[in-house]
């Protein structure tokens, strides 16, 4: 399993970036603080991804957002906070005691009513609302952070449920450079692999990968749209 590691330096520019520039609200600091006194993984996204996500939702004019990985709610909020008033996300969370924490954490920061949080194994739930005749338009954006063995079907999933012009962000796919060195983490490094080579090879998606550095040590996203 792969450890990811942060340089110091890394930390302290993340740290001036999000109070100089992204400037997360009160409600997004109790959602990460939350989190940690549950218990749970500190794994949510930075704080300035997560203000990333929420200008792509706004720049891409998205008005029905999927999420793929719930944990504490924190780049739901993001996102939420992206969309018009009469905007939805529906989120997919694998365990319940997760999802309670989660709508805790959306009803405080007053968006509560755009955030439908489905729980269960998210291809479950994924299947469920393609057969939905009643699930409405199809996605507009996509945002995937859940277990990454399962990265390839989830993003054939946000095709699916998508349309042309979808917005889809796949998080984690550097994972330390384990995409390079799969033995590294043979549990969710070739789930990550196969996801972006799906991303550069299927004729419906065009997109790009970005790497990172800070709290979340060596890292990056892919971002494709469905062409």
């Amino acid at each position: 399993m792969v450890e990811h590691k942060a340089r110091p330096a890394w930390l302290d520019v993340e740290q001036y970036l999000s109070d100089a520039v992204v400037r997360p609200n009160a409600a997004l600091t109790h959602a990460v603080q939350s989190a940690l006194d549950a218990g749970l993984p500190p794994i949510e996204v930075a704080p300035n991804a997560g203000k990333l996500l929420k200008m792509l939702v706004q720049m891409s004019g998205a008005r029905r957002v999927l999420e793929i990985g719930t944990l504490a709610g924190f780049s739901a909020i993001w996102m939420a906070q992206g969309l018009p008033d009469d905007g939805r996300l529906l989120t997919c969370e694998y365990l319940p005691e997760h999802a309670k924490i989660a709508r805790a954490n959306l009803d405080m920061a007053g968006i509560g009513h755009k955030v439908e949080i489905r729980i269960g194994p998210a291809l479950d739930t994924l299947a469920a609302l393609a057969e939905d005749p009643g699930r409405g338009e199809p996605f507009d954006f996509v945002f995937i952070d859940a277990d990454k063995e399962n990265n390839p079907k989830y993003l054939e999933w946000a095709i699916r449920l998508g349309k042309p012009g979808t917005v889809i962000v796949l998080d984690n796919v550097i994972w330390e450079g384990a995409i390079l060195e799969t033995s590294m983490d043979d549990v969710n490094a070739p789930g990550i692999v196969d996801a972006l080579e799906m991303m550069g090879k299927d004729p419906r998606l065009d997109a790009t990968a970005i790497q990172t550095v800070g709290s979340k040590g060596w890292d990056g996203f892919a971002i494709a749209r469905v062409v």
